[in-house]
């Protein structure tokens, strides 16, 4: 059978002093798979648009500002992930300059500036404990990942550099 993914962005925005992460805290619906978690900013990729414009697209709409800079620091297949089992492809990028100030709140959550050297004591889902090393570490190579989960949990994890 062939793998159908739902195609997404993940970004994390710095702060101009590097010491900051941009996280939203999900907290505006009771509803929400990812209620009471820290995450990055991103969501699904629309049909007409690449990877890149697609991050670009989610960063404006969920955090009102425009990214002028960023790198891909990886690709992540997420396995049975979705509410109802779906499987994910993620881009995952770092933001690293901006224009404009980013909003407070939007429909998901609060966003929240949060020290880069503590975002690891935040609620999170348990898999991303294992990819944000990668992405905030100083290797130049992306990585490629997959993390299968099954009823809300990742079974596994591993990954490759090129």
């Amino acid at each position: 059978m062939p793998y159908t993914p739902i195609v997404g962005t993940l970004g994390y925005v710095l702060s101009r002093d590097r010491r900051q992460v941009l996280m939203i805290h999900r907290n505006a619906r009771p509803e929400d798979e990812h209620l009471g978690k820290y995450n990055g900013l991103g969501g699904k990729l629309e049909r007409d648009e690449d990877v890149v414009a697609g991050m670009r697209r989610e960063i404006m709409e969920e955090a009102g500002i425009a990214c002028t800079e960023m790198t891909l620091r990886g690709t992540i297949s997420w396995p049975g992930f979705g509410r109802n089992g779906e499987d994910w492809l993620g881009f995952v990028f770092v933001i690293t300059a901006f224009e404009g100030e980013a909003y407070t709140s939007n429909a998901e959550g609060t966003l929240e500036w949060k020290p880069l050297d503590r975002i690891m004591e935040l609620p999170m889902w348990e898999g991303d404990r294992e990819f944000l090393p990668l992405v905030f570490d100083d290797d130049p190579r992306a990585f490629h990942g997959v993390m299968p989960y099954a009823q809300g949990r990742m079974q596994s994890w591993h990954y490759s550099r090129i």
